[in-house]
């Protein structure tokens, strides 16, 4: 990598927020992908091809917000093998926490789309535990869906509301 791609890289991370539209939605999807991920001791580019072709279905073809939805999955991968501040213990509260919040973000958990990461994995404890999380993943959704049904639908009148013109 050129030093101005890393420079580039850090100030676009460093300022995620204000440059990436609905940074917040991309950030969460990031999130589910890495509790996928992280699950595996032994993490190959493969599950970083699966998240672009996920990607592009998610965003139409847009190449560079996938693009953003890997790197930052990267990030989150990172952090959950450096043993940062950031571990199992606190991603899945503070995705529940996310959706007490943000319910319309249960929409966003599309388990057919997440299936082919388990696909990639070797390990048959793995695959086990990658397939629990995908039903955690399906509950928590499904709650939310269900006992937030309301919200969800006036924030979307709300956004739907905001971005017309």
């Amino acid at each position: 990598m050129t030093l101005g791609f890393k420079i580039k890289n850090f100030f676009f991370n460093a300022f995620r927020e204000i440059f990436v539209h609905h940074h917040g939605s991309l950030e969460f999807r990031a999130k589910i992908f890495t509790l996928l991920i992280a699950a595996d001791e032994n993490i190959s580019d493969e599950y970083y091809d699966c998240i672009k072709d996920i990607g592009m279905q998610i965003y139409q073809g847009d190449e560079e917000r996938t693009n953003l939805l890997i790197m930052t999955t990267k990030e989150l991968v990172k952090k959950i093998k450096d043993e940062n501040n950031l571990n199992y213990d606190t991603l899945i509260p503070h995705l529940q926490k996310e959706l007490k919040l943000i319910p319309r973000y249960a929409k966003k958990i599309d388990i057919a789309l997440l299936k082919p990461i388990l696909s990639i994995t070797k390990d048959k404890d793995t695959h086990s535990y990658q397939e629990n999380i995908l039903e955690f993943l399906q509950r928590t959704k499904e709650e939310t869906l269900h006992t937030k049904q309301h919200q969800i639908e006036l924030e979307e009148e709300n956004l739907n509301s905001k971005y017309k013109t």
